[in-house]
């Protein structure tokens, strides 16, 4: 089994930031054999992609509406994944999710990932 836990949503102003975290754990999960991607769903709104990292953090990507404001990282050896947001607007208001594909090929199709953590809102005031 393979568990994600999202932590460090909350309420943030405008032009504001706010950390992410992704801890990764399970027993036979081998954490840097993954891609970890991060999405965001808004009500009413389809998942969107928002970052992914390669499974030993060489390769980063990002989707147009993290481009200049976010920063995704990673660190082996404590199993979690970072996303760090910058100049946040309300719509960045979102539940924010990262996920898990095994292997280094990229992908921001949230079908292709195969684990899913339960979400952390972040809301962000005007």
């Amino acid at each position: 089994q393979v568990q994600l836990v999202e932590s460090g949503g909350g309420l943030v102003q405008a032009g504001g930031s706010l950390g992410l975290s992704c801890a990764a754990s399970g027993s036979t999960f081998a954490f840097t054999s993954y891609n970890i991607g991060w999405f965001r769903q808004a009500p009413g709104k389809e998942r969107e992609f928002v970052a992914a990292i390669s499974p030993v953090g060489g390769n980063v990507y990002y989707g147009e509406s993290a481009k200049g404001r976010f920063t995704i990282s990673r660190d082996n050896a404590k199993n979690t994944v970072n996303l760090q947001m910058n100049r946040l607007t309300p719509e960045d208001t979102a539940v924010y999710y990262c996920a898990a594909r095994p292997g280094s090929l990229y992908t921001s199709r949230p079908q292709m990932y195969d684990y899913w953590g339960q979400g952390t809102q972040v809301t962000v005031s005007s």
